[in-house]
């Protein structure tokens, strides 16, 4: 909403013409171009008007000479009543006496034409101007020094818009004052000498002669000078207006200041001073003129609203340094001008950083209202409306947002984003790419269109447009990290693609994110940390998934278990979303001993900071490169250990975490996987996961449906994404084996009609027919989720990315999953969740494998019923769902973890004394070589590449610090980006 603006002015100083004010508003930091302001009575000071010069050129007149006779002095008291016709008949008997006494002599002549140029007034007063002008005429035949008849003719020239004429007949007057001794009313008459002056340049300047103008104005300040006051201050103002329009800006400062030292309640300078303040960005004393303007015109509104504008500019100037700072200013941009919309719009956006989003939305909505054509204002409430959970009205807003810029991207990226959430695909694609379309370059969308094709199972499609994200965006983490979790989902884990994309990632990573912390130095307390009679082992845990997430569930086994008399527990939650499981989470880690940390609004620096300040030991992200990780952070390295675990089947690829914690099973020792962290492996019979099943499930489990429908139905509730072309195919023969059995697939894009038909049509062309098949969308509820178990009898995993939270959940309601086990941990998991609680019999090594035990255990209806019976009881006697002896087993890798760091600081001390013994025995042998200047040169230089080798062996990211050091000037912004409009997923 960025507009420019035009700095409007008045005229020239027969004093002002006509009011105007234009702005210049931008969206998220609006600046205005203040306004050349007007009297009151509406006409431009820039030409210090024709009416108000006019008062001044005939107010002199009426003033009346003491020695004038009675009935002229008469005459002019009625005049200065504006009783025209009475002065006339008084002038009439005046012109009576004059006759009587005329003697032909200078005295008589005089008092004729003084005579004359007063029925000259009262004709002028009448609008008699043709009479006037033959009056004055005749007064100045009379008498050639008669400054009234001058001063007469010179007002009808300057009101008939004849200049050069009203100037010259003002100058005879001037003179005819200054010789009569009428020095207050020479004055007068020089004052509206200027201002006809001034109209000549204010002719110019409105025919487009701005420089023309600019030299009347200097000629009037070359002859009259600082005379008169009102005269300078005056042509001082008109030039500044002048010089204001060719972009002078130094100069017209200098003519203002000169008007105001004229006249220092000059007003109307003070307000366009506080213009060219703004325009040259000095917007404290723009401010400041301001302020001085309306202390001598209190109710001059354009004041008011320039006075709002600059204040708003203020606000956006401070709002990076100081938030609170530029809300209050916005806030008192609004106490001068109520209907001022770029102080609501960014007022709603400080308030939105400071998340004070009830104020915000306001704030909003009040510029909405002002302002309803306005595509930024509905967008930016609309994002907040999301924020806040309340979807519909968000979607309201971005269509609001739309029909007033069809060609806004970001509304479109963010109508997408819900659509896609929502499992709309089809109007998410249209939305997606309309946005793309209209801002081929807006990479945050290109992202956003890889997540919805990925959750639609397009997911070559999904890496094109990743790759379109990073080439608009190089540095940008969301679609590179997108891209590594897609790959996980279409090609196996260890292939040479899959595991260099990790690895590179993470060395450009590492670039991006800048030096780490300084580190930890190793003291005596250290050693033995989390064992009988030494200090407690201080483990911490980063996550966003603090809430009802998929993670959660694995992760609440530690936080309520660990021994609070050896382990210290802190838990690090990133997460802006908080419900019930967050409580429960919370709760458990308060009574094992534990610390909880809200931390979402710490960026990732400050939340290494944090955690270096608790001195933690041993810190464990939960989240890899899923959404909204703290990578970043632990690339800081705050703690001297640091482990992944739970939420990314891969690699990281991030050098400075040194661990990853598996089991066997995931990840045998012969696993061709390659990662960057060094694999733990949990002890048998533990799987690397301890699940906590969800407290919302049902109490019971249901009976076999197979036992009353005559069919069975297998089921899956994984992701869409997970479906590969070997999955459906493998599914298929599967269907095809057991005669009349059903499937139903339950996921996210089957709300989207064209999603649901395209699944069945794959499947039709593997010999599926359609009615087989139940496509349906996901529920609203957790227990109506888990519900839909009942309709389930045996379920089928996927691969090569297999389940993990729905494999646990089918379990716990009893059915069963066949997994297919392969070559890298994302498809093993399965594995390692049945074998763990007594299942094997369901792992397959091999496709046709997986087909037998489907169609094998399908044709076995007791067989069902009994594995439905009894496997929840099995699962949480399984290690599984051991949390207290899994919590053992982590927390002895823990402490094997951290002692092997602290032998490992102890060798290095150990070295490092030994290095300053040998400089030691080094400088003695140089000391006692005196005389041989060779030997010591020599020691010298060997001394220092001693020095260079060590750092070169020991100093392993040398090359990361190297490339920092050229890279400084990368922005933290592109690694801890909060993209209020972009999705991750």
């Amino acid at each position: 909403m960025q507009r420019s603006g035009a700095h409007d002015d008045a005229g020239a100083v027969s004093l002002p013409s006509s009011p105007c004010a234009t702005t210049m508003s931008r969206v998220s930091s609006v600046q205005s171009c203040d306004s050349i302001v007007y009297d009151d009575d509406g006409r431009g000071c820039g030409a210090h008007a024709a009416s108000r010069a006019t008062e001044h050129a005939s107010s002199f007149q009426m003033k009346a000479s003491r020695a004038k006779p009675p009935l002229e002095r008469a005459a002019r008291d009625l005049l200065r009543a504006g009783r025209f016709q009475d002065a006339m008949a008084a002038l009439e008997r005046a012109t009576h006496v004059v006759d009587a006494v005329r003697d032909g002599t200078e005295r008589a002549r005089c008092a004729n034409a003084r005579v004359m140029a007063l029925r000259g007034e009262c004709f002028e007063g009448l609008g008699m101007r043709g009479d006037a002008e033959t009056m004055f005429s005749r007064a100045v035949r009379e008498d050639d020094a008669n400054a009234d008849a001058w001063c007469g003719l010179a007002r009808l020239a300057h009101g008939e818009g004849r200049f050069y004429d009203a100037m010259e007949r003002y100058r005879a007057g001037v003179r005819g004052y200054e010789c009569a001794g009428e020095y207050e009313r020479a004055r007068d008459a020089r004052r509206a000498l200027a201002a006809a002056w001034n109209e000549v340049g204010a002719a110019r300047k409105a025919r487009g002669d701005i420089e023309g103008a600019i030299r009347a104005y200097g000629e009037i300040i070359d002859e009259m000078g600082d005379k008169d006051a009102f005269a300078a201050s005056a042509t001082f103002y008109n030039l500044g207006v002048a010089l204001v329009e060719v972009g002078r800006l130094d100069e017209a400062e200098s003519a203002y200041e000169r008007a105001i030292a004229s006249d220092p309640t000059l007003a109307l300078a003070y307000c366009n001073l506080g213009v060219v303040y703004k325009m040259k960005n000095r917007l404290d004393d723009a401010v400041e003129a301001y302020e001085k303007c309306l202390r001598y015109a209190p109710d001059f509104e354009l004041c008011l609203k320039n006075l709002s504008l600059v204040l708003t500019d203020q606000g956006t100037a401070i709002k990076s340094q100081n938030l609170q700072g530029a809300i209050a200013t916005y806030e008192r941009a609004l106490s001068y001008d109520t209907l001022n919309v770029e102080a609501y719009y960014n007022l709603g956006v400080a308030l939105a950083e400071a998340e004070e989003f009830d104020r915000a939305l306001i704030a909003y909505e009040n510029a909405g209202r002002l302002r309803p054509q306005c595509a930024e204002i509905w967008n930016n409430a609309g994002v907040l409306y999301k924020e806040r959970g309340n979807d519909a009205r968000a979607m309201e807003y971005y269509h609001r947002a739309i029909a007033c810029n069809p060609n806004f991207a970001q509304p479109l990226n963010n109508l997408g984003v819900l659509y896609t959430m929502a499992g709309q695909a089809q109007l998410a694609l249209e939305a997606l790419q309309r946005a793309v379309t209209v801002a081929p370059t807006y990479a945050v969308a290109h992202n956003n269109l890889g997540v919805l094709l990925r959750d639609t199972g397009d997911i070559e499609h999904a890496f094109t447009s990743y790759r379109d994200c990073v080439r608009h965006s190089p540095n940008d983490r969301h679609a590179e990290q997108n891209y590594l979790l897609a790959l996980n989902y279409v090609r196996s884990g260890e292939h040479t693609e899959v595991c260099e994309a990790h690895s590179a990632w993470g060395n450009r990573f590492a670039k991006l994110a800048g030096p780490p912390l300084k580190p930890r130095r190793a003291i005596k307390s250290d050693s033995g940390a989390g064992t009988p009679g030494r200090r407690r082992l201080v483990v911490g845990y980063v996550s966003p998934d603090m809430y009802t997430h998929s993670v959660s569930y694995f992760a609440h086994a530690p936080l309520r278990s660990h021994d609070k008399s050896s382990v210290k527990c802190i838990v690090y939650n990133v997460s802006k979303f908080n419900d019930a499981q967050t409580k429960r989470l919370q709760k458990s880690t308060l009574e094992s001993g534990g610390e909880w940390r809200d931390c979402a609004t710490l960026n990732e620096r400050e939340l290494a900071e944090c955690i270096r300040g608790d001195s933690v030991d041993i810190l464990i992200e939960l989240t890899g490169h899923t959404a909204n990780n703290r990578l970043e952070t632990l690339a800081l390295e705050p703690a001297p250990v640091q482990i992944t675990w739970i939420g990314y089947p891969n690699s990281t690829g991030v050098r400075s975490i040194g661990y990853r914690i598996t089991d066997e099973l995931c990840d045998p020792l012969n696993t061709t996987q390659t990662f960057t962290e060094q694999l733990i492996r949990m002890p048998a019979p533990y799987s690397f996961l301890c699940y906590t099943p969800n407290l919302e499930a049902p109490e019971c489990v249901a009976e076999a449906p197979c036992l009353s429908q005559g069919h069975v139905t297998f089921g899956c509730f994984n992701t869409l994404a997970k479906v590969t072309a070997d999955v459906r195919a493998c599914w298929a023969r599967v269907l095809l084996a057991t005669p009349m059995s059903r499937l139903i697939f339950k996921s996210k894009a089957f709300a989207c009609e064209v999603i649901r038909n395209r699944f069945l049509c794959q499947m039709a062309q593997l010999g599926v027919e359609s009615w087989r098949i139940d496509c349906l969308p996901l529920e609203s509820a957790t227990i109506s989720h888990l519900a839909m178990y009942d309709r389930v009898d045996i379920a089928l995993d996927t691969f090569p990315y297999g389940g993990t939270t729905t494999t646990c959940e089918a379990v716990h309601m009893g059915v069963p999953v066949v997994t297919l086990s392969g070559s890298c941990h994302a498809q093993n998991v399965g594995k390692s969740l049945m074998t763990t609680i007594g299942l094997k019999e369901c792992v397959a090594s091999d496709e046709n494998e997986y087909v037998r035990i489907a169609s094998t255990l399908a044709s076995d209806v007791q067989r069902i019923s009994e594995i439905r019976t009894t496997l929840r009881r099995d699962m949480l006697r399984s290690p599984l769902c051991d949390a207290e002896g899994f919590t053992r087993a982590l927390e002895d890798i823990y402490r094997n973890l951290w002692q092997r760091w602290c032998d490992d600081k102890a060798r290095e001390d150990d070295e490092s004394d030994d290095d300053d013994e040998e400089e030691e025995d080094l400088d003695s042998a140089v000391e006692n070589s005196k005389g041989n200047d060779d030997d010591c040169c020599s020691a010298d230089e060997n001394t220092r590449s001693g020095s260079q080798s060590n750092r070169s062996k020991d100093d392993s990211n040398n090359d990361t610090d190297e490339v920092w050091n050229q890279t400084e000037s990368a922005e933290s912004g592109d690694v801890t980006s909060k993209l209020i409009d972009t999705l991750e997923i």
